[in-house]
């Protein structure tokens, strides 16, 4: 396979050095799109107005004795958490971010494992965190990101704010010479927990700045607007869509909701998104399904199809031009989707890419700050996770006669260990080797392929081996199966057979139906046909044997990947 240069990418030594350098060298250009009114019009912050925030709050934890401390960040997208961020790690103390949609037990339960001094939070959490303070002694400050006034033992974020800018100007300079060491914990990030307890993830200015340029270097990301979709507080949304745009001079549109994908696109003009591939699923469904509706549509679109992957063949790209619809119903403007989380169905992959979609993937753990691998806009193959970082090493280990092991990474973007948790970190870290719990194989040439979970995969009784991600990517392409979980199911004669659980997609079967909602037979006899499709894809010992039908959505973590071991113990 051809090999292409890598790109050229500035040097940064820590992430004080990272904003400095971006202020220095995009002052006026916008590192923001923000909504001060819900619903209203997005309002410009720029890169000079960011780095005079992310210094003023700064200046303001230090007057508040919260040097070396743990400082937690809980909330939605926004703008002030991006401040409280950067001027909680640039020197002041270790940043905690925390998922806004925990329930109180768990927010207590992880801001007392962090030893948390102070939290920085917006939404609904107030009346939560000042029980929660009343229980941790550790505890000291809470500071609300919405509160006008210091108030019911609250400080005010724009308070501080104000007070940290003006004690900043007056000469009070200590948050620039705050001493950062590169390679102490500067973050402490908590894993999803899709398959077990959350462990805490100790990660260095070290990790997250030499990942910032690696992968940089693999992708060309450059005046492009990014539109926040994904929870900040997970480390690929944090480190890709966050710090990775303020590090290139991009800008950051914060988006309003799941709901308001479609509408913020368009507001915002942005060209590049991060998604899982829940998101892209949903989204090519989307777009088939809307055409079937209209046999005359539906034709076009087909005809254009053949027409543009025929030209394409001679080089000739029309995509933009003949599916304008489509790339309207996403703003217009975009043009990339980056997919992470989990792997995606390759056909989904060049299914959005034929309608004038790049879609790309990459690999990565919390632990790998986050990226291991990276398919590269200028060489990818849709069925790999893409290729190792610059100065990142992968090795699968423990082969079995396929060349399936499990993939290993070694290389400075490698977390610490787990906090307080040696024995996890013991068997995570061996000889600086991070085993990652992933099975997969390097191809031809040096592609990360992903098979499956190793605490996923399914054994039968002679010793063949399953991996339910390779079904449930089958069973999505069906219209009439939204979500699915595949397991391994004990029998009686003590042979393990393959058993799925479904959340089907009600409202397409209704509409299949003529608009009637079918009962529970007709519902599993569609899917029954829907399972002897996949099966007949399959070899027969990886067919799906027994199934259920969910009414709801299966649990999910916040970067949409199924809570597997929830339903797993209820089977």
């Amino acid at each position: 396979m051809k090999q292409f240069p890598l790109y050229e990418v500035r040097k940064i030594r820590d992430l004080r050095d990272m904003i400095d350098q971006s202020a220095a060298l995009y002052a006026e250009k916008t590192a923001f799109l923000v909504k001060p009114v819900k619903g209203g019009d997005y309002a410009p912050v720029t890169y000079a107005q960011y780095h005079r925030d992310v210094r003023a709050l700064g200046t303001a934890f230090l007057s508040l004795g919260l040097a070396g401390g743990r400082i937690a960040v809980i909330g939605e997208n926004r703008y002030e958490w991006c401040v409280a961020y950067l001027a909680a790690v640039n020197g002041v103390a270790v940043v905690v971010p925390l998922d806004k949609e925990l329930p109180a037990t768990e927010i207590q339960n992880l801001l007392s494992r962090s030893r948390t001094d102070a939290v920085v939070f917006a939404g609904g959490r107030k009346d939560d965190l000042l029980a929660i303070r009343s229980a941790l002694p550790s505890l000291r400050l809470l500071i609300g990101m919405d509160e006008t006034e210091d108030q019911d033992g609250v400080l005010s974020y724009q308070r501080l704010l104000e007070q940290g800018a003006k004690d900043f100007d007056a000469g009070n300079r200590a948050v620039l010479d705050l001493p950062i060491d590169v390679d102490a914990m500067s973050a402490l990030l908590f894993t999803s927990g899709t398959t077990s307890d959350s462990k805490a993830v100790m990660l260095s200015q070290r990790n997250l700045c030499v990942n910032l340029e690696a992968m940089c270097s693999m992708l060309y990301i450059g005046d492009d607007t990014f539109l926040s979709v994904l929870p900040m507080h997970h480390t690929y949304e944090c480190t890709c869509g966050f710090l990775c745009q303020i590090y290139r001079g991009n800008t950051v549109a914060f988006c309003e909701g799941l709901r308001h994908i479609a509408k913020n696109l368009k507001e915002s003009r942005a060209t590049k998104m991060l998604v899982v591939p829940l998101m892209l699923e949903s989204m090519l469904k989307k777009i088939w399904q809307g055409a079937a509706a209209d046999p005359a549509k539906l034709k076009k679109l087909k005809t254009g199809m053949k027409i543009s992957n025929f030209l394409r063949l001679f080089g000739f790209d029309l995509r933009r031009k003949l599916f304008k619809p489509v790339l309207d119903m996403f703003g217009g403007k975009l043009a990339l989707f980056i997919s992470g989380g989990a792997p995606i169905d390759p056909k989904v992959m060049k299914g959005l890419r034929d309608f004038g979609f790049q879609c790309l993937q990459g690999y990565g753990l919390t632990e790998c700050a986050p990226i291991l691998a990276l398919n590269r806009d200028v060489s990818y193959k849709d069925e790999s996770a893409g290729l190792p970082l610059p100065g990142v090493e992968i090795r699968i280990d423990e082969k079995d006669e396929k060349g399936i092991g499990e993939i290993c990474g070694r290389g400075p973007n490698v977390f610490l260990g787990y906090y307080e948790n040696e024995e996890a970190t013991r068997e995570a870290l061996v000889d600086g080797w991070f085993h990652t719990g992933d099975l997969g194989y390097l191809d031809k040439d040096g592609f990360v392929i992903i098979t499956g979970r190793k605490k996923n995969v399914i054994v039968t009784k002679n010793g063949k081996k399953i991996f339910p991600e390779e079904v449930e990517s089958l069973l999505s392409r069906s219209p009439y199966i939204l979500e699915s979980l595949v397991y391994g199911l004990e029998e009686d004669d003590g042979e393990t057979t393959v058993a799925a659980e479904i959340f089907p997609d009600f409202e397409k079967l209704k509409e299949d139906n003529g608009g009637v909602a079918p009962d529970e037979a007709a519902v599993r006899a569609t899917l029954t046909d829907e399972i002897k499709k996949v099966n007949h894809m399959l070899v027969k010992y990886k067919g799906v044997r027994r199934f259920e039908v969910r009414s709801e959505e299966f649990v999910k973590t916040t970067t949409k990947k199924i809570k597997r071991y929830l339903v797993k113990k209820k089977a």
